[in-house]
């Protein structure tokens, strides 16, 4: 699918979005929100789950992850190193969850991340309303309930307005409790077409979740 042509300003922020695998880390801001008023659901997405390709999260695979799902053609998935180390808190935290895994589109034609989030033991709708609320210039938010390999699991999509090019984009995560604690797969992407265009990899990791 052919994408409208990107301004600099728009490919540069996109770029500047990728968490640095070899240290640094991902520039997407954290600070608090005024959070939107609790939605009523999550509309459902009519994309299809892409082919999968690989496998993410299990033994011998790119991230060590409580969960294991199916990987696009072409995307890639790198470990984030030393998410822990607190100089980078602002960058690798949001919310009650750590960024441990990202798997990137830029491989398959596309700019924007598939990133594994992980936090605590506990309900996943808090760790993942938790999470929403961390992120910056939020709108629209509505979650629904659903399910996958690894049990129930909660989703949201919400837009996002970008402070850089002053334009606003959708977003979505979901979140599943696992005993090792919740897991949380979010994707962003340049913009809303580009995070359209990617919503067929998220079903995958969607529909082929599985506890570890």
């Amino acid at each position: 699918m052919r994408h409208p042509i990107r301004t600099s300003a728009q490919v540069a922020a996109a770029l500047a979005a990728g968490l640095l695998l070899a240290g640094c880390a991902d520039a997407e801001p954290i600070p608090e929100i005024a959070q939107a008023p609790r939605p009523t659901a999550a509309p459902a997405t009519d994309a299809p789950a892409a082919a999968p390709h690989r496998t993410v999260g299990g033994p011998g695979s790119a991230c060590a992850l409580p969960v294991s799902f199916g990987v696009a053609e072409k995307w890639t998935p790198k470990a984030v190193e030393d998410p822990e180390n607190p100089e980078f808190a602002a960058l690798t935290r949001q919310g009650l969850a750590t960024v441990r895994c990202e798997v990137d589109a830029k491989p398959a034609g596309h700019v924007g991340f598939l990133r594994v989030w992980t936090a605590g033991k506990g309900p996943a709708r808090t760790a993942l309303e938790g999470f929403v609320k961390a992120a910056r210039n939020t709108s629209g938010v509505a979650y629904r309930e659903g399910g996958s390999g690894a049990g129930p699991v909660t989703e949201v999509t919400y837009t996002v307005r970008d402070a850089l090019t002053e334009e606003s984009k959708e977003e979505r995560a979901f979140a599943v409790t696992t005993p090792k604690g919740t897991v949380i797969v979010h994707l962003g992407g340049l913009d809303t077409a580009e995070h359209r265009a990617m919503i067929p990899a998220y079903e995958l990791a969607r529909t082929t979740l599985k506890a570890l």
